[in-house]
């Protein structure tokens, strides 16, 4: 083997597999609780958990709100810091979960949230702008598939095989979690910076101030907007899913760590083929086809709820369904999209500000829908519930991301014809 190819392949492994297991690690931090189910408590006449989800989503949702700023200005040299201290204030924020009385040590989660919020953009800004960046995120990106199903796990097994109570197991995963997470947060601090040759494929990746971050919102703002509301949807749908898992399907009927296994199955699915995408150079087909993709999931994730009761699907291989459709549209605009968007338009920044904007606007749909179901909706089928929200956000983001798909093809014809209007007036010169 060639030694440039060896040190590209020990390099993937390096760089592709500490933002895959950090990112896996905040999750650890974050998840676990929604393993507990918390059943006949109440906080100032709410479902428990509901709350929960609420109080914790919102401190998430203000800590992307500060990362739009925070992320897209933040220089390589701060970035291990704030990852070593958001992981010591998130698991600070899951002792006090555990020692606070009930049910106000719920308000403990708001602090775990604040403190995790921004860890993706972080992590993410030590791959971007290289030449393997689309293998290194589609490696990060899988994260997001297998870890929420393994944080459910670890929090069932925690309980059913060690004992510890539904309050304390979240601390006691993640105090393992942070330690690990404090490790591979110095493994990406040692990467080397992308190569010239990387800059030239790529485009320089550098911060961003208010200005420029405006000048980008508004030269592209017809499709970031399509691109928001459908990604807000997907959010929506993505977090009900993954929060209220246990009352959507009877998790008795299966082992705790079937989760997991459903979702390792689709996470080395989408692993596959992300990184089959990634191996094609041409940044515009990439887009084309990455939206293409986010409208034939999104069309199949609207048909399974649909269809839900002609269907029959058992437990497991309905899951299966909705893992796979919600994470090939989802993990595409969290690795891919953006980091091809960028370097097919050129643009002077990075894609942590893309990611943490597009994460704002969708948690705050979530935090809005968990808020209607608690005030309007007194008495929940749950699956009932899903299965409509689903079918109408999932058929909504189909014309969202067609319509994005019309605007790209668009910009790209016009680009052409002024590339092509420039060369004929040089050459007539």
């Amino acid at each position: 083997m060639e030694r440039g190819k060896l040190s590209n392949i020990l390099f993937i492994l390096w760089a592709g597999g500490a933002a895959l297991l950090s990112y896996a690690l905040v999750y650890a931090l974050r998840k676990p609780f929604t393993a507990a189910t918390f059943d006949g408590m109440e906080f100032l006449g709410m479902d428990y958990k509901t709350a929960a989800s609420i109080i914790q989503i919102a401190g998430y949702v203000l800590s992307k709100f500060i990362g739009i700023k925070l992320v897209s200005e933040m220089k390589r040299e701060h970035r291990f810091r704030f990852i070593a201290a958001s992981g010591l204030l998130a698991e600070a924020a899951l002792l006090g979960f555990a020692m606070l009385p009930e049910p106000y040590n719920i308000l403990a989660l708001f602090f775990n949230g604040l403190a995790l919020g921004c860890m993706w953009g972080v992590i993410f800004s030590f791959i971007e702008g290289r030449r393997v960046s689309g293998i290194l995120a589609s490696i990060m990106g899988i994260s997001i598939a297998f870890s929420s199903g393994f944080a459910k796990s670890a929090g069932l097994y925690v309980m059913n095989s060690w004992g510890v109570s539904a309050f304390w197991m979240p601390a006691v995963i993640g105090g393992i979690a942070l330690f690990f997470l404090v490790a591979l947060a110095y493994a990406l601090n040692c990467l080397p910076e992308p190569t010239q040759e990387d800059v030239r494929c790529c485009s320089a990746r550098v911060p961003m101030d208010a200005h420029q971050r405006r000048d980008i919102l508004m030269r592209f703002a017809p499709v970031l907007t399509m691109l928001f509301i459908a990604n807000l949807f997907i959010t929506v749908v993505r977090d009900i899913k993954e929060d209220f898992l246990v009352n959507l399907v009877d998790t008795t009927q299966f082992s705790a760590w079937a989760i997991s296994g459903v979702d390792g199955v689709v996470t080395l699915l989408i692993l596959g083929l992300f990184i089959l995408i990634s191996l094609i150079r041409d940044h515009e087909k990439v887009l084309y086809l990455l939206l293409g993709m986010v409208i034939v999931g999104s069309a199949a994730l609207a048909g399974v709820a649909r269809f839900y009761e002609e269907l029959q699907l058992s437990p497991l291989a309905w899951m299966f369904s909705q893992s796979l459709g919600l994470y090939i549209v989802y993990l595409s605009f969290q690795t891919l999209f953006f980091e091809r968007f960028v370097s097919c338009f050129h643009i002077r920044g990075n894609v942590g500000f893309f990611i943490v904007t597009i994460d704002f606007v969708g948690y705050v749909g979530t935090v809005a829908v968990l808020v209607f179901k608690e005030l309007f909706v007194t008495e929940l089928d749950w699956i009932g519930f899903y299965n409509i929200m689903v079918t109408i956000l999932c058929g909504v983001c189909c014309l969202l991301f067609g319509g994005a798909l019309a605007w790209l093809a668009q910009q790209r014809v016009r680009q052409r014809a002024t590339e092509g209007s420039a060369a004929l007036s040089y050459e007539y010169k």
